[in-house]
């Protein structure tokens, strides 16, 4: 049989002029059975040109079949339901706001109407637009609008029915499927003898990522030798999701931005996740991170929240300095100490540009932070950060751009504060069950939890210079662990 089928509502949608494809109807195909080899062949590649794919339609049970079956499906069930309403879509291309303006920089006119077919932009000039946005939407027929009032932004994107196409339409549709049937369908993605297809999410131009180069490549090692295969992926792989059965996010992580959405996607697909969507949640809000551990009394710096709207008086037992932050900041960005309320007023004024709400934190200043990770609820390694030189914080941001950070060690876990551990597993353990860097302040007055991190550093020459390589493979093994966890589930074994 073909490695590639394509799908359409009836034999005559596909006209004479059109190459000779392994063609059927979606009726054939969805009471295809076994005997028509269709039920069981998982190297089948199936592109999807039935007129709509809207919930409970021909279209949408033909990609539902076929990811049942095993089968590469363009577009997926996910894709169907992402481009089924603007609100649910949005999302995905939002953060492209920037690049449109250079992509569409110098093009006249108040709108554009772009055709993106199996990822081949109608106007070369495009293509760069059109690769992205296909990445976030494989679709094989894509309508996009662009408006321009003040800056371009994309008005509306919505899948095309094959049957409608004009002739030159086809002619370009032809010339798409050529290409996609030369590329994707002939040299798809290897995969190796390992039993689960795990991705790593990173950015090779973060400037500060959480796990440099070498320990990505420890990864890779790792997950090998567990019998894993582990890929890394960027931001530019979203649409290639489903191909995985895990996703690890090693690249800082924040709401409003594509590290969230690949945890919900590959959530909702089905992936074991870490970090996974709620504890991204969780964590990357100060506010509800201080709120938590108030509620189950987990001992903290005194905090006060600060709304825009009230006077900006602390309450005891603050007194200054205190710390301001903003909810969301991390590696110290979004932190600053203040004297008075003099300054407190400006500071918080500047803080309240950005978030309705910001917290003040009593001062407690130590040589070091100590940092405990914490995987699936139980200590795996320990950290002293040390405050950088002549600065109160670990890193010290530059007025010049420059970011200088303090020195750290690192410590077997039997040297570590009894109080210390017990204190960062309580903590993490009201996030979740996923990888948690809990950052906490030894003083005379006790231990104290500063913030819980949902994607903490882990990098080679650091966090692993007690655990070495075994720190790797016992993250990689807590994903094999989850991966054979679900595969009994789905299949029914104890």
């Amino acid at each position: 049989m073909s490695k590639h089928l394509i799908l359409v509502d009836r034999p005559a949608d596909w006209p004479a002029d059109l190459p000779a494809l392994p063609v059927m109807s979606a009726k054939d195909y969805i009471d295809a059975d076994d005997a028509a080899g269709l039920a069981t062949s998982r190297d089948l590649r199936v592109v999807n040109l039935c007129r709509n794919y809207r919930y409970g339609s021909i279209g949408y049970y033909c990609s539902l079949l076929a990811e049942a079956r095993g089968q590469r499906v363009l577009p997926s069930v996910g894709t169907a339901l992402d481009l089924s309403r603007k609100t649910i879509y949005e999302p995905l291309t939002e953060d492209l706001d920037e690049d449109l303006q250079k992509y569409l920089r110098g093009h006249d006119g108040q709108a554009m109407r772009l055709w993106i077919f199996l990822g081949r932009a109608s106007q070369p000039e495009f293509q760069d637009l059109a690769d992205d946005l296909f990445e976030r939407l494989p679709c094989p027929l894509l309508e996009v609008d662009l408006h321009q009032n003040s800056r371009w932004q994309i008005h509306r994107v919505r899948p095309m029915a094959f049957s409608d196409l004009t002739a030159e339409q086809r002619e370009l549709f032809t010339a798409a499927m050529e290409h996609y049937l030369a590329g994707t369908w002939q040299s798809p993605r290897r995969r190796s003898a390992g039993r689960y297809d795990l991705a790593i999410l990173h950015d090779p131009d973060e400037a500060m990522p959480p796990s440099n180069p070498k320990a990505l490549k420890s990864f890779i090692r790792a997950g090998k030798r567990l019998g894993l295969d582990v890929e890394l992926i960027t931001r530019k792989d979203y649409g290639r999701l489903a191909e995985y059965d895990a996703l690890f996010i090693r690249e800082t992580t924040s709401i409003n931005h594509h590290t969230f959405r690949f945890a919900k996607r590959a959530e909702a697909q089905g992936l074991v996740v870490i970090d996974d969507p709620t504890s991204i949640l969780r964590c990357t809000n100060k506010v509800y991170l201080a709120e938590l551990l108030r509620t189950h009394q987990v001992k903290t710096p005194a905090t006060q929240i600060l709304r825009r709207e009230r006077n900006l008086e602390l309450e005891a037992p603050l007194a200054y300095p205190v710390v301001l932050k903003i909810p969301d900041g991390a590696f110290s960005v979004g932190v600053s100490k203040v004297a008075d309320a003099d300054e407190l007023k400006a500071v918080a004024e500047q803080m309240f540009q950005k978030s309705d709400l910001i917290l003040a934190q009593e001062f407690l200043y130590t040589e070091y932070d100590w940092r405990i990770g914490v995987l699936n609820r139980q200590p795996f390694f320990a950290c002293q950060y040390f405050m950088s030189k002549d600065h109160w914080q670990i890193y010290d941001h530059k007025a010049s751009g420059g970011t200088a950070a303090g020195n750290s060690r690192t410590l077997p876990l039997e040297r570590v504060p009894a109080a210390v551990l017990r204190t960062a597993v309580k903590a993490a353990r009201l996030i979740g069950t996923g990888l948690y860097g809990v950052d906490l302040k030894q003083t005379h007055r006790g231990v104290c939890v500063i913030e819980i991190n949902d994607n903490p550093n882990l990098d080679a020459g650091v966090e692993d210079e007690i655990l070495k390589e075994q720190l790797y493979e016992e993250i990689m093994a807590e994903f094999l662990r989850r991966l054979e966890q679900r595969t009994r589930l789905r299949y029914g074994g104890a």
